[in-house]
């Protein structure tokens, strides 16, 4: 049984094939169409749906969408329409924005917000571009899929539950909003999803920190992480302003005033404009509030569902300095987060969800140990590619070996091996690679993304080693977790700890990434570090890179030393000395 998941609503569309219980494959359509998160969500990019990414996951399988038994959507407009579920027709005025919201309305786009979503099962088969349509062209003949709305805040919970190791487990979702909800409470059990409570509209801490990123002159749902990183250069200066905002309450809910930031904090900060101290300490003092906060709904939620274990989703839960936090002082001995935990990941929680309630069984049958569930390209492609392209290149004899020499010699490369990661991270498939060992790698490589200067770049280390250089380090394959470089280390991997003294780091083992692991234990024979600089493979307001002409194109347009793609090697002239 074949249940394709769908995120488009909002931004990050993305696709998700399940298989009998068992992942085929996953990937965001940014990957594929080069704008990055996919679309802005504004009412009127509704309509478009990730035919990229779902005919990507089609050929992953061998087969069309004809083929396919179910289709799950990660959002249910029926939630919004209300009394107007079964009204043939809606209105919607000529210029909405010029016009009162109607009672029964939210925003005045909202008619057409859903309007779009009610007729998606009809885009899905009507309005795919001409060049993918071979995996499309049957559906309407001779298609059997039947349709399924899954509210959004459920397709999280799903993707975090059913993809977790847990058989039972507290599951929380964080975002900036879903039909109604923005925070949600459920606990898992087996294959069922039991709902405890969440969090309406206009409260969402999501929003809050989306409103605080526009203030700070970047782009809201997009650049939460920028406002991440800047935190760690402020005080909590504003940290009472803030926590009058936001009021805690019985069961698990919580209200925010409206912000009003330009009002109570001055002028907004234009974008590329000079960063200001009380910058930084906005930044700061919102990210401890949003901390302390989470710690006090993570507590009733550990009394309200018996569990000590918890699984996260939802785009607040990419916040790995929130994660740590609630690791270190929350309530539950282990957590899990869902690496794709943005919206892209609903495309996973739907499927997910849809399939377990469909198929016969109704057991879970598959758990997320890695994120590598995009395309793949043989050595035969890749050859091809280059030869056409009338590059120079070499075949590596000993790629771990060869790479971790160029790499020893401070070079930065551009590493592409196997299957696309899922989610934001890149996690050892798409990904550049550099040494830590000396402080200016940092500022090298913001430079050759063309990134603020404030931003850290993560390691990725040994999971066997991952405890002797980072404090309290355990398995951690998706970078969704700070920890404290050990004091003793600090100085033999400077680029890679912040400004506060932590790394978000990433572990590997072998068994997840062969070739990725054994570069590493190469390098750490080389150097005694078992340490590597591993940030995305893009530059700056690019998607990370997904074909091997994504790959050379991106290599030819930055500053990057050299190439390793499949068993190649590219280098600049300069990078071979």
């Amino acid at each position: 049984m074949y249940t394709l998941g769908i995120n488009a609503a909002y931004h990050d569309p993305a696709a998700c094939l399940v298989d009998d219980g068992r992942v085929v494959a996953a990937a965001e359509d940014e990957r594929f169409t080069h704008v990055k998160h996919g679309k802005r969500p504004v009412p009127f990019s509704t309509w478009e749906l990730p035919f990229h990414a779902i005919e990507y996951c089609l050929r992953e399988a061998g087969i069309t969408l004809a083929d396919v038994d179910h289709v799950a959507y990660s959002y249910d407009p029926y939630l919004l329409l209300g009394r107007r579920r079964n009204d043939a027709t809606i209105s919607l005025p000529m210029e909405p924005s010029a016009h009162p919201t109607p009672e029964e309305w939210e925003a005045a786009w909202d008619p057409l917000f859903l309007s779009s979503i009610v007729n998606a099962p009809r885009q899905l088969l009507d309005g795919v571009p001409h060049h993918l349509k071979d995996r499309f062209r049957d559906a309407r003949s001779r298609g059997r899929f039947r349709w399924h709305f899954v509210a959004h805040h459920l397709a999280h919970a799903a993707s975090a539950f059913h993809a977790s190791p847990f058989d039972r487990a507290a599951v929380l979702t964080l975002d900036g909003r879903g039909e109604r909800a923005t925070t949600g409470y459920a606990v898992g059990r087996g294959a069922e999803l039991e709902w405890l409570g969440q969090v309406h509209m206009p409260h969402s801490l999501g929003i809050l920190y989306e409103e605080l990123t526009e203030y700070l002159g970047f782009l809201r749902s997009s650049d939460e992480y920028k406002v991440m990183a800047l935190a760690s250069f402020g005080s909590p200066a504003f940290a009472p302003e803030f926590r009058e905002m936001i009021r805690l309450g019985e069961d698990g809910q919580y209200t925010i005033e409206p912000p009003r930031l330009a009002e109570r904090f001055g002028p907004v900060r234009q974008r590329g404009g000079p960063l200001e101290q009380r910058h930084y300490d906005l930044a700061h003092s919102l990210q401890v509030v949003l901390e302390d906060t989470v710690i006090e709904l993570a507590r009733w939620l550990h009394g309200a569902s018996g569990c000590d274990d918890l699984c996260m989703a939802g785009g607040v839960a990419l916040n790995c300095v929130m994660n740590a936090r609630l690791r270190d002082r929350g309530p539950f001995r282990h957590i899990w987060i869902q690496p794709a935990a943005g919206d892209a990941g609903t495309a996973l929680g739907a499927a997910l969800w849809v399939d377990v309630r469909e198929r016969p069984g109704s057991d879970r049958r598959w758990v997320m140990e890695h994120a590598f569930l995009g395309p793949s390209f043989e050595d035969d492609e890749i050859e091809g590619f280059l030869r056409w392209s009338k590059l120079p290149y070499r075949r590596l004899g000993d790629v771990p070996g060869e790479v971790a020499d160029i790499l020893e010699r401070d070079r930065v490369i551009g590493w592409y091996q196997g299957r696309m990661e899922f989610g934001p991270r890149a996690l050892g498939a798409r990904s550049i690679l550099a040494s830590p060992i000396h402080a200016e790698m940092q500022a090298k490589l913001n430079e050759i993304k063309d990134r603020e200067d404030f931003r850290p770049v993560a390691p990725v280390v040994l999971e066997e080693e991952a405890s002797a250089w980072f404090a309290g380090a355990g398995v951690s394959p998706f970078m969704l977790f700070v920890h404290d470089v050990r004091p003793e280390k600090a100085d033999r991997i400077p680029a890679v700890r912040h400004v506060d003294g932590t790394a978000r780091i990433q572990t590997i083992n072998q068994s997840q990434n062969p070739i990725y692991y054994d570069l590493l234990k190469a390098f750490q024979a080389r150097t005694g570090v078992p340490v590597l600089i591993n940030t995305s493979f893009n530059t700056r307001g690019e998607p990370i890179v997904c074909s091997p002409r994504d790959a050379v194109e991106s290599f030819w347009t930055s500053p990057l030393d050299a190439l390793v793609i499949g068993p190649f090697l590219l280098e600049k002239p300069e990078a071979r000395q």
